[in-house]
């Protein structure tokens, strides 16, 4: 009786790769998905480009899974919704911002010149042209700046007590009162230098006391900032500067605050700007002024966001285009402040070797 040997089957080679779509494949998805959403936009009756958009956002994600799982598998299917989600919220947060910033630009060109930055209104009414933003530009620049002395030097002595010193109910009570602050309204923070400053101190509408209330704004911006940077430096930097002999005050000063100067920096503009464009505390005690006060100590003065506001509720052409050069103005104003801010950053950030 003989034995055979079974001869053994070929096995068929796996593939080294898997299907993939190929990489133009998702700017195909986004042209279709928005030609169907224009087309399901008329064929409803949607004259909205908002609501095309919606329904092409929600197009470009449906037939990126759909596509994806049939050719690629539902793993890789999940990874590329996940890729089609962030870029579509992308969007819908680029968009309103580009919208705003070309509306503004387009708007506020009509009247944005050096005349109109070196003018004030003086005797011009609102509702006539003519006039400028130059009284409204010093008193901005004076009243945000007394508010980065008072609140920054204070914001970043309490933060540093927060993350180096801090420990017990002190600390606590602290960190609940900055966090309290945070979210107090803007007209609270008017209404309280109000009372104090105005009414029962007796002192008149001047530009230092807006400035104490966009200090009370800006402070608690400043600690939370200041505070998570501190707390991304490596402790090793610490210890390895006391292990040394160095004094903590000297660690602090000349390793941790070099360190996270950068993202200090970033969060003192975020607060700069946010004061920046409070209209409320100004209104309330700035008072209005059309004439040039270069004297933040004595009398009203003007302010950028409280002449927008005055220039739209004017009414008429000429107020429109002037509140809205002065919007453009405000913009470009926060603007420099962030480069220049990036550029104290870099240039004080320590030295990195390969």
């Amino acid at each position: 009786m003989s034995t055979t040997t079974p001869t053994p089957q070929a096995s068929v080679p796996t593939p080294l790769r898997a299907a993939r779509l190929p990489r133009w494949a998702p700017f195909l998805i986004a042209a279709g998905s928005a030609a169907a959403a224009v087309g399901i936009g008329l064929g409803a009756g949607l004259h909205s480009r908002i609501q095309w958009g919606l329904i092409a956002a929600i197009l470009f994600v449906v037939v990126s899974y759909v596509l994806a799982t049939t050719v690629e598998g539902k793993r890789q299917a999940k990874d590329r919704f996940a890729t089609s989600m962030v870029w579509v919220t992308f969007l819908l947060a680029v968009i309103p911002l580009a919208s705003l910033i070309w509306e503004t630009v387009e708007r506020g060109a009509k009247v944005f010149s050096p005349y109109f930055l070196t003018h004030s209104m003086g005797v011009i009414t609102d509702r006539e042209p003519g006039g400028g933003i130059n009284h409204a530009i010093i008193g901005t620049l004076q009243q945000v700046a007394l508010a980065s002395l008072i609140a920054v030097p204070i914001g970043l002595l309490t933060a540093i007590y927060l993350v180096e010193y801090g420990r017990g109910k002190l600390a606590k009570a602290v960190t609940f009162f900055v966090d309290v602050m945070t979210g107090i309204p803007s007209i609270v923070a008017g209404l309280f230098v109000l009372s104090f400053w105005i009414l029962i101190l007796g002192f008149d509408f001047s530009g230092w006391a807006g400035a104490m209330a966009l200090a009370i704004l800006m402070m608690p911006v400043v600690v939370r900032s200041t505070e998570e940077m501190l707390k991304l430096v490596p402790n090793e930097l610490r210890e390895a500067s006391l292990a040394l002999g160095v004094p903590k005050w000297r660690t602090i000063l000349k390793v941790v605050l070099p360190t996270a100067i950068g993202g200090i920096t970033t969060g003192i503009m975020l607060a700069v700007a946010r004061i920046a464009g409070e209209t409320a505390p100004v209104l309330l005690l700035v008072w209005v002024n059309p004439f040039i006060n270069t004297n933040p100590f004595e009398g009203a003065q003007g302010s950028l966001p409280l002449y927008i506001y005055q220039q739209y509720a004017a009414g008429s052409p000429a107020s429109y285009d002037r509140a809205w050069a002065a919007a453009l103005a405000l913009i470009g104003f926060i603007m420099i402040l962030n480069l220049v801010a990036r550029g104290i950053a870099r240039w004080k950030a320590p030295k990195t070797g390969r």
